[in-house]
């Protein structure tokens, strides 16, 4: 058994808080994917934590809509998972779980602010220069996730889209 269980569902706001602030500090709010949120609705269906047997949580992650020029996609993040737990594969299992429920007829792309080495592992590649966020990124973190038909031209300001939940 894993000492670990992903479940469909936000985590209580407090404990998310919590994990977040443990996890990013308290800059966090200051972060460039943050502007995205900011006025945004996160998809409710996409989000997923995961749970020690006693309930405890140990990670979690969310996804937001978005769109990159006139394409709707989503925003992962944040991505989080405590940290005595990292290194034994929850924060993978929460991709691969929520990655999986994402519609992708809906949302064919799938964008986010992180390492490489980290998300190439479920599918993410570096954004094409012209994908610009609203604030300052380094480019080699801009990771994006879809289909090559999807991506190979993908260009413009990414915005919130909170009308698309």
């Amino acid at each position: 058994m894993k000492p670990f269980d992903i479940i469909s569902s936000s985590p209580d706001a407090a404990s998310l808080t919590r994990l977040l602030d443990l996890c990013f500090g308290p800059g966090r709010h200051a972060r460039t994917a943050e502007r995205l949120r900011e006025g945004n609705r996160a998809m409710a269906d996409y989000d997923f934590c995961a749970q020690s047997a006693d309930g405890t949580l140990l990670g979690s992650i969310s996804f937001w809509p978005i769109y990159i020029g006139q394409s709707p996609a989503l925003l992962l993040g944040p991505l989080a998972v405590h940290p005595e737990h990292q290194g034994v594969g929850i924060g993978e299992h929460l991709m691969q779980t929520a990655l999986a429920a994402v519609d992708a007829k809906r949302f064919p792309i799938v964008l986010l602010v992180g390492d490489l080495p980290y998300y190439e592992r479920v599918g993410f590649a570096v954004a094409p220069p012209a994908v610009r966020l609203p604030g300052p990124v380094d480019p080699a973190r801009l990771l994006v996730k879809g289909g090559h038909a999807e991506c190979a031209d993908l260009a413009g300001l990414v915005r919130p889209a909170p009308e698309l939940c």
